[in-house]
């Protein structure tokens, strides 16, 4: 009688909570509608514009996808952190700026400038590539060595405020940084203002270069930055599921006490997974500056941002996740920005994360253990 009871109880609580969910959908779906318009969501105008230029919709796809596999990049380092020690680390996207001005100052140490071929750039490139890599690791190793491992077992709170402790600290360093007109001329004679990062990368249509006559451009410079990504993103999970390595980061993000028992070096992986995601940093800083030839030192919030809603998307903590939440990401903005309102951008991929959240409260892939690290 009672087990009768409790089912029907928690039957009852269980349609109150879909009816609850269902209100809520209802009232999204509103608001979207009610606000849309004045945010550029206007569905007659834009099915128009996407008749009228259908090659226009392809064109900010390839866009999209292309900015979307660098944001998956950086959204690799939020999720790896947070699968090991579940700590946003908000200094990662200033990191990212990091790299990218320690690749303008390699490439300008070089003196490659605009138009240099890319047989001459290329072993600047390397260099940068090395260099940006290597210092995001160690300013990652160090950042977890000196500030978030003494609050790793205090509340929740104190590592997410030095986190964000860390983040201004990154981002003041990359001011200074560009300021350094006299030792390093490539940042300008503004402190603050946008660098320059020389257009290296070459642009050949690839379309045209088949004879394939369209209004779609997709350049050798697209296809590069698309092939590094794809290959750091596919390189990270392999080596996360069939190197020791990475069975150890598995196994330290699913039960530290466990791994520890099991004679795990818990805070070696520790350090390995802030190693990776410093370097993960690096090489999109790298990457960004070729593909979008300017750089300034309040980058990384924006880039963060993206990239955590990225991983949060896909699901924190899961890496298949977060490259299919940063391509989403990068195909929403570009889209935004053609049909919408660029002005409105930001507010229409934070509304799409509340929406899929409220379906999907563990993002689009959930959590997934053998994919956590």
């Amino acid at each position: 009688m009672i087990n009768t009871i409790d089912k029907q109880t928690k039957q009852a609580s269980a349609k109150k909570i879909a009816w609850q969910k269902i209100i809520l959908y209802i009232g999204v779906i509103y608001l979207v509608l009610l606000i849309g318009p004045i945010a550029g969501f206007d569905v007659p105008r834009i099915l128009g514009e996407i008749k009228a230029n259908p090659t226009l919709l392809i064109q900010q796809l390839l866009i999209g996808l292309v900015n979307g596999a660098i944001i998956a990049i950086i959204a690799l380092g939020y999720t790896m952190v947070y699968g090991i020690i579940e700590l946003i680390n908000f200094a990662h996207g200033d990191l990212y700026m990091l790299g990218a001005f320690a690749s303008l100052t390699v490439i300008g140490a070089f003196g490659i400038t605009d138009g240099a071929s890319l047989a001459i750039a290329l072993p600047a490139i390397i260099i940068a590539l090395i260099i940006s890599t290597g210092l995001c690791a160690g300013l990652n190793i160090l950042t977890e060595r000196y500030a978030y491992r003494p609050l790793r077992n205090a509340p929740r709170l104190a590592p997410l405020i030095s986190a964000i402790g860390v983040s201004f600290i990154f981002q003041n360093l990359g001011l200074f940084w560009g300021g350094l007109k006299s030792f390093i001329p490539v940042m300008g004679v503004n402190a603050a203002a946008p660098k320059s990062f020389p257009d290296l990368l070459p642009r050949i249509d690839i379309l045209e270069y088949f004879n394939i006559k369209s209004a779609i451009q997709f350049t050798t410079k697209d296809l590069i930055v698309l092939i590094c990504a794809v290959v750091l993103m596919i390189g990270l999970h392999l080596f996360v599921q069939y190197t020791r390595w990475g069975k150890a980061m598995r196994a330290t993000a699913q039960n530290r006490d466990a791994a520890k028992m099991m004679g795990i070096n818990v805070n070696g992986i520790i350090v390995l997974t802030f190693f990776i995601g410093g370097m993960l940093a690096g090489s999109a800083g790298l990457l960004v500056g070729l593909y979008n030839n300017t750089i300034v030192f309040t980058m990384g919030f924006t880039a963060g941002l993206r990239a955590f809603t990225a991983a949060v998307l896909g699901g924190i903590g899961n890496i298949i996740g977060a490259m299919l939440g940063g391509v989403l990401i990068g195909v929403l903005s570009a889209l935004s920005d053609q049909y919408f309102s660029s002005r409105w951008t930001n507010a229409w991929v934070f509304a799409v994360l509340v929406i899929i959240l409220a379906l999907r409260p563990g993002g689009l892939l959930g959590e997934n253990v053998q994919e956590k690290v």
